[in-house]
């Protein structure tokens, strides 16, 4: 039998898509002809982040490579751009990057044009350096300029802003993202989340300029783009300007043929043109009932239907899609689905931990899940989207609702994990539409045992990548001992596969001083790394080689270049250390002088025995610095941050120590110190531990016989009670047993570490080994300590030997 021919017009994901169904199920019916306008086979346009933050190749992406159009006897016109289809003569004409004019003949035609983003209409639009960021091509172009230039301006916060400012970040470039909404991806968030989402990005650096409103791009002396003006007046300087403000589908073409346009092309359930119905519409050009769908897992159930149809395989009819939104947004997990802004008839249950970086909210109408957002902890998204689908009453689950399917009770699963918990109907991979039944049976009869064979097969978490933890289940349930796992030895991060002890081992060992240098002898996948390795090298470059190793600033976090702590409406919080917690009239005086020359409007007592003045203005803190006249406190920094103490036997009548003068010792012995993650002390001047020694990094408790030590507390949002170390009898013991467990877990202890995971990852038992029972080794690590903070300076005074940038403090001009 003759094959009919098919042409499709657009080399996307829901256009090939729609191919691979198609010849699952009638691989012989179609003669199959693809123009694509990109010079590339189709790949994952949601990984294009990733390769613009230089964490995987464009090759790595591809979805589909040359041999399997060849395979699959698909004539594929790469680079190709259509320019007009003769729907009488059923003739589809093409031009070649090269100019040639190409046409291919049509029984079936499918428009699978995707969309194009919109350009806002400013004055500089058409400048060199002003890209879109929608293909391969835009993300080359903005690499290249990050390897030259060193600002840039992202205009609109949405997911596709934030994944290009994260990439440009990641590249080397200071980025700001203007956005003129309250918070950020409101379509997908709430404004908690939204908001927590700044916060979390702007410690890593990131800018933000909201509700602010654009209104030129300004050329610079070589005529590229140099800055961009808002409407208040204010300019911010921009050697690149990315604009993500939305798509629109593509329906040039679809006009020029005369097909029904609104919204997109619109098609009927069976994806055919209301126009012509030898022409069908799918992705993001298409418009059914109404709607032009962006997400990828309705587009995947577009392109099925369409395949069956054109099989003429069954009666498939495309009726629409809930969606739901889950993604990771610069690696943090975002869930999204159904009316989760809420409304005047629902109610709503919330769960908010911003110090663990988790918020939840769900939506209830009528004793039913009708929306939820999820921020930080998205394990439960997909079962909160089944109850939503579904459209189960909640009311015998609501006080057990908000802590996920897990605490369900009976209605639970009796320990199991997620996976085995599920039935073979439910869905695993929203992207691509496959349930965990199918990833059974491929793994069972292809003899799968890696998650790459898993997603080559299925296609499941080969998109987003947000269910890849619950594809590893299955296979780890149906493949059992045969199951290839991921090595145990977690990377620091997607730049490297080698962990947090590898990288410290080998700066000791080869003497790497740079992080350049370890990211080149450690084959670092991206050369310049990212936010979360870059401070880590940073960290173990000066811990192991103080003195000699090269502090890079750019490396740390806002808060630790800035020197001081950002607030959520971009001012800063000022706390000077206060030795031991006790203060003077004069230091009183000077602080009071202080708040009402800079106007500062918020005064406040600290847990931890000091003063913080809350709302400075960034260009106000070197003169606040130098008013105060007081040490930096360290509040913003990884290092030891206060010294808790009672005022021990100098004054009260129950004192046995004299824990004032024996908390000041310890905190000017060591306040300069850096350390893995923060660190607290507290000195009590009898068992009664008014100081709450008990759950401080290091405690230390007055007896009558001298000091008891205590180690790895914490006080954060998991207490967890410290451990009994040892007892001491003079001051001179607290100072070098402290100092030597100090520079152990320095030495030791992985960043971002607490002393309480340290301890409990390494064992106490080596911690004593190392600081008590060997004499010459606690001395060692105490006078190592003792060299490290020798002549380091103070950030609030002494600029240029703590290398701080005081440009940063600097307003930028308004014109």
């Amino acid at each position: 039998m003759k094959k009919s021919r098919l042409v499709m017009v657009g080399n996307g994901m829901a256009g090939v898509r729609t191919l691979e169904e198609l010849l699952k199920i009638a691989p012989e019916r179609y003669e199959i002809t693809v123009f694509g306008a990109e010079p590339h086979p189709n790949y994952n346009r949601i990984l294009l982040s990733p390769v613009l933050a230089g964490e995987q190749t464009v090759d790595e992406i591809i979805l589909n490579d040359w041999a399997w159009y060849a395979d699959n006897g698909i004539r594929l016109h790469a680079g190709c751009t259509v320019t007009d289809v003769d729907r009488v003569h059923r003739v589809v004409h093409g031009t070649s990057a090269t100019g040639e004019q190409i046409s291919a003949e049509y029984d079936r035609l499918i428009l699978a044009t995707g969309s194009k983003p919109f350009i806002l209409p400013l004055p500089g639009k058409d400048l060199p350096g002003v890209l879109a960021y929608r293909d391969i091509a835009d993300t080359q172009a903005m690499i290249e300029a990050a390897a030259t230039y060193p600002h840039a301006v992202v205009i609109g916060g949405g997911l596709l802003g934030l994944e290009a400012a994260n990439g440009l970040m990641k590249r080397g470039m200071q980025v700001t993202v203007v956005h003129a909404s309250e918070w950020l991806m409101e379509r997908q968030l709430d404004s908690v989340a939204g908001k927590m989402l700044q916060k979390s990005l702007q410690e890593r650096g990131m800018e933000f300029l909201m509700q602010a409103q654009t209104a030129a791009l300004l050329p610079g002396p070589t005529g590229r783009v140099a800055a961009v003006r808002f409407k208040d007046g204010s300019e911010r300087p921009a050697d690149l300007v990315v604009m993500a403000v939305g798509i629109r589908p593509n329906t040039q073409l679809a006009e020029k043929m005369r097909l029904h346009v609104d919204r997109g092309i619109v098609v009927s359930d069976t994806l055919q043109t209301t126009t012509d119905a030898r022409i069908y519409a799918v992705g993001e050009c298409a418009a059914h009932r109404g709607v032009a769908y962006g997400l990828v897992a309705p587009l995947f159930e577009q392109g099925k239907v369409l395949a069956n149809h054109l099989a003429e395989f069954g009666i498939g009819r495309y009726q629409g899609s809930l969606t739901s939104t889950k993604l990771k947004v610069t690696g943090i997990d975002l869930f999204s689905a159904g009316s989760f802004q809420g409304g005047p008839d629902t109610e709503e249950i919330v769960l908010s931990d911003p110090y663990a970086g988790v918020y939840k909210k769900l939506v209830l109408k009528d004793d039913k899940l009708v929306g939820a957002c999820l921020y930080g902890d998205t394990v439960d998204g997909s079962w909160y989207f089944n109850l939503l689908r579904g459209g189960r009453p909640v009311a015998d689950i609501r006080d057990r609702l908000m802590f996920g399917e897990s605490n369900m009770g009976d209605a639970g699963h009796q320990g199991q994990n997620k996976a085995a918990a599920m039935q073979d109907s439910d869905e695993v991979c929203g992207c691509n539409g496959v349930t965990k039944g199918q990833i059974c049976k491929a793994i069972k009869e292809k003899g799968l045992f890696t998650l790459d064979e898993v997603r080559k097969h299925t296609k499941a978490s080969a998109s987003c990548g947000s269910c890849t933890g619950l594809v590893e289940q299955i296979l780890m349930a149906s493949a059992g001992g045969d199951y290839s796992a991921t090595p145990k030895t977690k990377p620091l991060c997607a730049c490297t596969d080698h962990g947090h002890q590898a990288v410290r081992d080998a700066i000791r060992a080869n003497k790497l001083l740079t992080t350049g240098a370890v990211f080149r002898f450690m084959d670092w996948k991206t050369p310049s790394g990212c936010p979360t390795c870059r401070p880590a090298v940073n960290y173990y470059l000066l811990s192991t080689w103080p003195k000699e190793a090269q502090d890079d600033p750019q490396s740390r976090a806002i808060n630790e270049r800035s020197h001081a702590n950002i607030q959520k409406d971009g001012t800063y919080s000022v706390v000077p250390r206060m030795w031991g917690g006790e203060t003077s009239a004069a230091e009183l005086r000077r602080i009071a002088d202080v708040v009402d020359k800079y106007q500062i409007p918020t005064v406040k007592v600290t847990g931890g025995q000091r003063i913080d003045l809350l709302g400075v203005k960034k260009e106000d803190l070197q003169a606040v610095w130098r008013d105060i006249g007081m040490p930096s406190g360290h509040a913003y920094a990884k290092a030891l941050r206060t010294v808790k103490t009672c005022v021990g036997s100098e004054w009260c009548r129950m004192g046995t120590q004299d824990s004032t003068r024996m908390g000041k010792e310890l905190e000017r012995a060591m306040w300069r110190m850096n350390a893995p993650h923060k660190v607290k002390f507290a000195v009590s001047g009898c068992p009664r531990n008014c100081a709450e020694s008990g759950i401080k990094d290091v405690g230390i408790i007055g007896v009558d016989s001298g000091w008891e030590m205590y180690i790895a507390g914490n006080g954060g949002i998991k207490t967890e009670v410290a451990q009994f170390f040892t007892k001491l009898k003079t001051a001179e013991e607290v100072l070098e047993v402290t100092g030597a467990f100090m520079q152990l877990y320095r030495e030791e202890g992985w960043y971002l570490e607490r002393t309480v995971h340290y301890v409990a990852r390494v064992g106490l038992d080596h911690v004593k080994k190392k600081v008590l029972d060997d004499h010459e080794g606690r001395k060692a690590l105490w006078a190592r300590l003792q060299w490290a903070l020798d002549g380091e300076p103070d950030p609030w005074f002494e600029f240029d030997k703590a290398r701080v940038d005081r440009r940063q403090f600097i307003p930028i001009a308004v014109a």
